[in-house]
């Protein structure tokens, strides 16, 4: 029973960890066509959040798979950036529990800094 449990969870999981790109894209003039890169980069960390497939595993202030935002910036500062950024790009496990974090190489560094900003607001204060 166990086992079938964790697997489903694992498939879940696999499952939630497609990337979600709602980028729009002129298709019709080459001249107009938006660049993704740049479109991405203009978001704030709470929209690049949203157009990944972040919110399979985490939310504001409630627990899933992965810890809460709000856990994540009670938990660290702003001296941390840089590492909960390579946390988002490369993926992790072991600091929240047994479920690894998957890795979103399609992030650059600046956006998962956006992104960890965002996190950081949601401190309790």
């Amino acid at each position: 029973m166990k086992r079938l449990f964790l697997t489903g969870i694992m498939g879940l999981f696999l499952i939630s960890c497609s990337k979600k790109e709602n980028v729009p894209v002129d298709t019709a003039s080459p001249e107009k066509r938006v660049d993704a890169g740049s479109a991405k980069s203009s978001l704030s960390g709470e929209q690049m959040i949203e157009s990944l497939d972040c919110s399979g595993c985490h939310a504001v202030n409630e627990r899933m798979i992965g810890p809460s935002y709000q856990e994540i910036a009670d938990k660290y500062a702003e001296k941390d950036i840089e590492l909960l950024a390579s946390k988002i790009i490369e993926g992790g496990s072991g600091v929240w529990g047994s479920v690894p974090m998957a890795p979103h190489p399609q992030v650059s560094k600046e956006e998962a800094k956006k992104m960890v900003e965002y996190i950081l607001t949601l401190k309790k204060k």
